[in-house]
């Protein structure tokens, strides 16, 4: 799905060449009742009908069809949360074809292997990630409202920043994750990010201060940090 019809020409052409049946489609609520004919699907987030994160959210509960999301937001933020939404990958504008044509073969590699997806019978995909409804990640006390950007502890409101939230939405989606220092760098301060900084460790130190428990974020030494949920 892509509403600018010059890029969805040019891509149309790239995927054909290399062997791939394209049907493009400019609006977002036809893909709703189109996707289940679909091998895989690129999903562009800027639709004129309905937003695509929205959508994202709808194709995932309706079909079994992976989705890429293909798009020029870059913002950390809607990564994280089209992929909590149920796209099975997300890629930047601009990027290479190869790159994509790559991302697609893998994605559908790995979804091949997945007997279904959360919600139907048998699935296991998200068996440790943890529930949440309303976009809502609830660990014990802990609760991160991802549309209204609020967290609370026990009830009590805390109060983040915008990379501290950032940060503790990618921690704590895949609680159990070691995430590495260049991978949290890169998704949370994307091109702004240089490795050799403090930026990082005192952000993990005011999370942890503001959560109430350091153990809430674990040190896991020369790798990152992982999500871990204290003990009552």
């Amino acid at each position: 799905m892509e509403d600018d019809l010059a890029v969805a020409e040019a891509l149309t052409e790239g995927l054909e060449e290399h062997g791939w049946s394209v049907r493009h489609l400019a609006l977002g609520l036809e893909a709703l009742r189109d996707a289940d004919t679909a091998d895989i699907i690129l999903l562009d987030l800027n639709l004129p009908d309905i937003d695509g994160l929205e959508l994202c959210r709808r194709l995932h509960d309706r079909t079994h069809v992976p989705i890429i999301a293909v798009t020029g937001r870059s913002d950390s933020f809607d990564q994280v949360l089209c992929l909590r939404l149920g796209a099975d990958d997300y890629v930047v504008k601009p990027y290479r074809l190869h790159e994509l044509l790559a991302r697609m073969t893998a994605v559908l590699r790995r979804t091949s292997q997945q007997v279904a997806r959360p919600g139907t019978a048998g699935a296991a995909r998200d068996d440790q990630i943890p529930t949440m409804q309303n976009e809502v990640l609830r660990h014990g006390p802990l609760l991160v409202d991802l549309r209204q950007h609020v967290v609370s502890v026990g009830g009590a409101p805390v109060s983040l920043t915008r990379k501290e939230f950032e940060l503790l939405v990618l921690l704590a989606s895949s609680p159990g994750r070691v995430f590495t220092r260049q991978y949290i760098g890169e998704t949370v301060w994307a091109e702004q990010w240089v490795g050799r900084s403090r930026t990082l460790d005192s952000h993990i130190a005011a999370l942890r201060r503001k959560l109430g428990h350091r153990d809430w974020v674990e040190t896991v030494r020369g790798v990152g940090f992982r999500f871990v949920a204290p003990p009552s």
